[in-house]
Formats: C-alpha cells, sequence, structure tokens
C-alpha cells in the first residue's frame, strides 16, 4: 500500500514539478523577437524623434513651437516644388500601373517559365546606379521630351518598376489567375474585359501597394530631379536647408507624413477587402 501511495504521488507531482521542454523552445523566440523588435524600434525611431524634435523647438532650443510647420505654404518655391512632385507621382503611377499590371498577367499566363528571368529583369534599376540611368536617358530622349518635367515621369517609372512589379507578383500568386482568365474567356469575355472585370478587382490590394511604392518613390528621390535640374519636392528641400534647416527638417516630415497615411489607407482598403469577401458564417 505504501508503495502504490507512493508510485501515485509521484504520478501526480511529476508533471507539475517538471517543465515541458516545449514551454522553453517556445519562450526563446518570444523574447528574440522581443529583442529584435526593440533593436529595431531603436534604429528607426531614434533619428526620428532627433529630427521631429529638431522640426519642433525654437532657435534658442529652449521651447517648442509650430512656426516652422505654420510657415512651410509661405516658403519661396515651396508650392511649386510639392505640385511638380505630387503631379510627377500621379503620371508616374499611371505609367507603370499601365505597363506593369498586363506584362505581369500575361507572363503568369504565358510564359510562367520565365518568370525568373522577369525577376532578374525588373530587379536591374535597383543595381545600375541611377546617375548611369540619367546620363543614358538624356542621350536617347528627343528633345521635346527633355524640355518638359515628365521625362521625369518616365525615369520614375523605371525606378519603380522593381517594387511594382514584385507587389503585382505577390497579388498574382495569391490568386487562381488561370482559373479566373478561363471562366471568363468560356462565358464569352474578351482578353481586355476578362483583365478589367476580373483579375484589376481582385487585384486591388496589390495595386494599392504599387501605388504607394511608387508614390513613396517619387516624394523622395532626388538624384535624378537635379541632374535634370527640376525643382521636385526633395530637391527643394536639399536647397533650402542652407537657408532654414529647420523648415527643411519639418518639409521632411511633411513627404513621410503623407506616405504614412497612404500606408494607413491601403491598410484599411485591404482589410476591408478580406472582411467583404470572407465567407459568412452559416448561423
Amino acid at each position: 500500500m505504501v508503495a502504490l501511495t507512493g508510485v501515485l504521488g509521484e504520478a501526480e507531482i511529476g508533471p507539475e514539478s517538471t517543465p515541458r521542454p516545449g514551454i522553453r523552445a517556445r519562450r526563446r523566440p518570444r523574447v528574440w523577437r522581443g529583442i529584435v523588435l526593440g533593436i529595431a524600434a531603436l534604429f528607426f525611431g531614434l533619428p526620428l524623434y532627433a529630427a521631429l524634435r529638431f522640426a519642433l523647438e525654437t532657435t534658442t532650443g529652449n521651447g517648442w513651437t509650430l512656426t516652422w510647420v505654420r510657415s512651410l505654404p509661405s516658403q519661396p518655391g515651396f508650392s511649386a516644388a510639392f505640385e511638380l512632385s505630387v503631379r510627377l507621382a500621379v503620371v508616374t503611377t499611371v505609367i507603370t500601373l499601365v505597363l506593369m499590371i498586363p506584362t505581369a498577367v500575361y507572363v503568369h499566363l504565358r510564359f510562367p517559365g520565365l518568370r525568373r528571368l522577369f525577376d532578374g529583369i525588373t530587379i536591374l534599376p535597383i543595381v545600375i546606379p541611377p546617375v548611369v540611368l540619367i546620363v543614358g536617358v538624356l542621350q536617347v530622349a528627343p528633345a521635346t521630351l527633355k524640355g518638359t518635367p515628365y521625362l521625369l515621369a518616365l525615369e520614375y517609372a523605371v525606378l519603380a518598376m522593381p517594387f511594382a512589379y514584385r507587389a503585382l507578383d505577390a497579388g498574382l500568386r495569391a490568386m487562381d489567375l488561370k482559373t479566373l482568365v478561363e471562366a471568363s474567356r468560356s462565358l464569352g469575355g474578351r482578353w481586355f474585359g476578362s483583365l478589367m472585370r476580373v483579375v484589376v478587382p481582385n487585384l486591388r490590394t496589390a495595386i494599392l501597394s504599387a501605388t504607394v511604392l511608387t508614390v513613396a518613390l517619387v516624394l523622395g528621390e532626388f538624384t535624378m530631379a537635379s541632374l535634370d535640374q527640376y525643382e521636385t519636392f526633395p530637391a527643394w528641400i536639399v536647397l533650402f536647408d542652407a537657408n532654414n534647416a529647420h523648415v527643411s527638417t519639418a518639409a521632411s516630415f511633411l513627404a513621410l507624413f503623407v506616405t504614412w497615411v497612404l500606408l494607413i489607407a491601403i491598410s484599411t482598403l485591404g482589410g476591408r477587402r478580406l472582411r467583404s469577401s470572407a465567407p459568412k458564417e452559416a448561423k
């Protein structure tokens, strides 16, 4: 009886006193994940905090003020530079989507074995320096196009190609593209109608992602605009920094704020799309 009681006691105490190995294995990734996220937050957060503090402090450094932010619209050249960047962002986005959406869809449908080749081709604008690209474009561009700022839109479309193509490629991989297109064609739809009515609505989140990446690139690109001698918003920030660094830093935060708003809008629209397309549970 004593031996039986001892065995039962060990059976009750054993599982509680010895921790399971799976619990430690789960705790370690969580700890490392928190450490990595904390380091990343410090790496990105400290420069942003320092810049924001500099943009909002007074000239004496003894207090805070919104004078530099309020004075942005009245600064010389600000309105023209910001308007030019917005127009270039719209034109660049239209060019990029018109070229990339049919290309990505056609590659996925007709030449799925060439997707790796297209991945390598679309990555070239990141590998080739922008200085080399702008010098080559200026050599071959017609004179009528050189005299307009919309030459920058074509150059920005080349720079945005790696980001836009990968956003669209991820959206196409997540859907059964071949089945959708074949179903549309079997119902009498043509290629353009199938693209606009079937494929594009299912790529809305990917298109929004490509759009915000393109807009963020246009609002932050400086090299090509300066070599083309056009005063876009980033070029204005750099040139105005010599006169008033507080205003220049506040303008940089304005561009960053616009990008954040676009990202939040994409997340909101994408979440609504997923919730609306999810099947309702039967009661």
